[in-house]
């Protein structure tokens, strides 16, 4: 399913979805139908599910992504992870040009009671068990400010959004450490994927003002590491030394075979990230008490990605 907020820029990305290359099916990703749905449609939808289709893994995409584009991004990650998961597109009017940063800043805004809509339609169904979120980039502060606004209006965050990953969050770090906190003590479990070499995030710091970006943050800092004392909950995952990607190392979620495999086995096995799943399976040490920050080294295919666990 993909859901959409109605702006002029979605309705242009949505004809953009029926054109482009000749499709070959065994080849490459085609859009064959688009339906769009109204918030009711969405509850008939979900209540449609198969029985044994009860996870909902919900994708929200970034800066400078158009509707088509969304599509065909979470169609290649399902299909690379082999989920089981039933997968939900939420894709937020983006022009999907570089130099329309600002333009795309206020679409998450005007997006945000929307995604909150979906996530509460979704955790709301009897035939939902579990919701999972993956959020790119600022498709992040939409998903965060959208999750304050579900703690807000019913005093926590649906029992049932058990997960919630931030891949590359083009998020201020002392506007998410406040989102955090007004998420309240029974929030989902949030994992973090943070690069300090993310060229994407350089810019958007740039235009911030040089405020440190979450997926940008440079967790060898002991400033930063000391600031996931009070972050219960928290996984960050640090892909620096990862190789391979795109390259402005802003999208290795998705394009690094590591992390895709990483994301794949845990999404099947229900697990996602926390220190708890990974200890014993895939990390070369013990997570270290829940008294202060721990770091290990977690090995995947013999490629080092540092993992930090928050904890009070």
């Amino acid at each position: 399913m993909s859901w959409f907020p109605c702006r002029q820029t979605a309705k242009s990305a949505v004809s953009s979805g029926r054109t482009g290359c000749r499709r070959i099916p065994t080849r490459t990703f085609a859009v064959t139908e688009i339906d769009p749905l109204t918030r009711k449609g969405a509850t008939q939808w979900f209540n449609k599910q198969p029985n044994n289709k009860r996870r909902v893994l919900l994708f929200v995409h970034g800066f400078n992504t158009r509707f088509d584009a969304s599509v065909f991004r979470f169609a290649q990650f399902i299909h690379d992870t082999d989920s089981n998961l039933v997968p939900v597109l939420f894709s937020w009017p983006s022009r999907g040009r570089v130099t329309e940063y600002i333009y795309d800043r206020e679409s998450t805004n005007f997006s945000r009671s929307d995604l909150a809509a979906v996530l509460s339609e979704a955790a709301r169904s009897p035939h939902v068990e579990e919701v999972v979120v993956l959020a790119h980039s600022m498709g992040a502060w939409l998903t965060m400010e959208a999750l304050r606004d579900l703690a807000m209006r019913d005093g926590r965050v649906p029992k049932k959004i058990t997960n919630v990953v931030l891949a590359s969050p083009d998020l201020d770090l002392d506007v998410f450490e406040r989102q955090m906190r007004e998420l309240g003590p029974k929030r989902p479990q949030i994992s973090i994927f943070v690069d300090r070499n993310d060229r994407a995030l350089g810019l958007s710091r740039l235009l911030a003002g040089q405020v440190a970006r979450v997926g940008a943050v440079d967790m060898t800092d002991p400033a930063y590491r000391s600031r996931l004392e009070d972050g219960d909950g928290i996984v960050v995952l640090d892909l620096t030394a990862l190789r391979g990607g795109d390259a402005l190392q802003h999208t290795r979620f998705a394009t690094t075979p590591e992390m895709v495999q990483l994301m794949g086995q845990k999404m099947m096995e229900g697990q996602m990230m926390s220190g708890q799943s990974m200890s014993g399976q895939s990390m070369s040490g013990p997570v270290e008490g829940v008294d202060r920050v721990a770091e290990a080294m977690l090995m995947v295919a013999s490629t080092p990605i540092k993992m930090f666990v928050g904890g009070r």
